[in-house]
């Protein structure tokens, strides 16, 4: 095979140390530590043998700070997935590894993982960060609500969420010492649906206190992921604020409220965040898209970046690489398989989670989508086919910078009594045959706009 990469490199990640070769000879092949030092020494190595182009797998977390080092030199670097270097012949070396990477670079047969900006990065590290402070509150929660049922305080059945207003109210004044049943019932917020009376009945417990010593240690810890969380909000609103200072042109762009995406506790508290992502993509409204939430939106923001999306030349590649496409497997002309592949990622994941959340909306372009795709093949199948859909509206949106023009507008609550309302009177007047002057009405044009 022709030789596509010259001055190319091969390099074997690990732990404790990397495997670099430049050869296919032993005497190509040397080993480097992990500390600061020793990757400059390996960086140098590679730049006296004249290295331009270096390949190493994405193994776990051990590579960041290498191509961190490697691009600071200026190697160029191809990040590639493990699985297209796994096949290497005879016994499983390092030696081996990273000569065989070296081959296949050198022959051209690598391709280089997405990997986002600089920006893009940052901004993910705060997001993922915040995301795993969510996890960690909402494990807290269920062990809160473990202990609630050792102590028989059922308050999961008169409070349909338990770190609510109400819920929080009375675990604090638990954990305080308040055991009255009564006093705790005072804490109901005016929204709750069942009465003080039923709230009382549900609180008398055992009052153990080894429960309540546990009760009290997951409720400090609830709350101060709610902390961290907000510490978390915090740093991304003023991070991309301060993004959008650089460029002063896209601080000009308006778009419309949007009053009917609702907040849940979990979205990120930023002030005007339909704005802002507006502005963020260089006027491109996402959140015109039904489904989309503000944590849909930021994941957007953090994973790929609006820069991430003209890496992929197509719809088809974006979502090929976000797994929510059929992989076929074609032989002999026949297609063996079309099974989505295994892999997933965070965009993936809230992709998914949207398309879910379109399947329980009426009378949209998506939500019908959705039915038929259900209605065929199941609910399951048509969140991965919605989500496939988002991916490639979102794509075409960012790439082309085209607002969303779904075939059947989205209305609001008020704006849909209004037609069936006029639909009705429409029906009325063909029904009875009604004339203008039966209906009291001196200009005719009203008539015709009715009609």
């Amino acid at each position: 095979m022709e030789i596509i990469n010259h001055d190319a490199a091969g390099i074997d990640v690990g732990s404790r140390s990397h495997y670099v070769a430049v050869g296919q000879s032993l005497d190509d092949v040397k080993e480097f530590g992990v500390y600061a030092e020793e990757l400059t020494q390996l960086c140098e190595w590679l730049l006296s043998y004249g290295i331009n182009s270096v390949a190493m797998e994405s193994t776990g977390d051990y590579w960041q700070n290498l191509f961190t080092e490697l691009v600071k030199h200026g190697i160029d670097v191809v990040l590639c997935n493990g699985k297209f270097t796994k096949h290497a012949k005879g016994k499983k070396t390092d030696v081996k590894d990273c000569r065989w990477i070296q081959k296949l670079h050198s022959l051209g047969l690598l391709t280089s993982s997405f990997l986002p900006d600089e920006t893009t990065e940052i901004l993910r590290t705060y997001c993922r960060q915040r995301s795993n402070m969510i996890d960690q509150a909402s494990g807290a929660s269920r062990k809160m609500q473990k202990y609630l049922k050792f102590l028989n305080f059922r308050l999961d059945v008169v409070v349909k969420d338990v770190c609510g207003l109400t819920g929080l109210k009375i675990i604090n004044d638990i954990c305080k010492g308040n055991l009255d049943p009564f006093s705790l019932a005072e804490h109901r917020h005016y929204n709750c649906r069942k009465s003080k009376e039923e709230i009382a009945m549900a609180l008398h417990g055992n009052n153990r206190k080894d429960f309540l010593f546990g009760l009290k240690q997951e409720y400090q810890s609830y709350m101060y992921y709610q902390k961290q969380i907000k510490a978390c909000d915090k740093e991304i609103n003023r991070y991309i604020k301060e993004t959008l200072k650089k460029c002063p042109e896209k601080k000009k762009l308006k778009t419309t409220d949007k009053p009917y995406k609702r907040l849940n506790k979990n979205a990120p508290a930023i002030k005007n965040f339909n704005q802002i992502a507006y502005q963020y993509f260089g006027g491109v409204d996402l959140m015109a898209i039904e489904g989309l939430s503000h944590s849909t939106v930021l994941s957007i923001m953090s994973e790929i970046g609006p820069d991430g999306f003209f890496k992929f030349k197509s719809s088809k590649e974006f979502v090929s690489w976000l797994r929510v496409a059929p992989n076929n497997k074609i032989s002999g002309g026949k297609v063996l398989s079309s099974r989505i592949p295994k892999g997933s990622n965070r965009l993936k994941i809230a992709l998914r989670q949207a398309a879910n959340a379109i399947g329980n909306l009426k009378d949209t372009h998506l939500s019908d989508f959705f039915r038929r795709i259900a209605f065929r093949k199941g609910r399951q199948a048509a969140v991965s086919a919605t989500a496939r859909k988002l991916g490639v509206i979102i794509w075409t949106m960012v790439t082309k910078k085209v607002p969303y023009m779904p075939a059947k507008e989205y209305l609001f609550l008020d704006q849909k009594r209004k037609l069936r309302i006029v639909s009705r009177i429409k029906k009325n007047i063909a029904k009875f045959d009604l004339i203008m002057q039966e209906l009291g009405f001196d200009n005719s044009q009203i008539i015709k706009d009715i009609i």
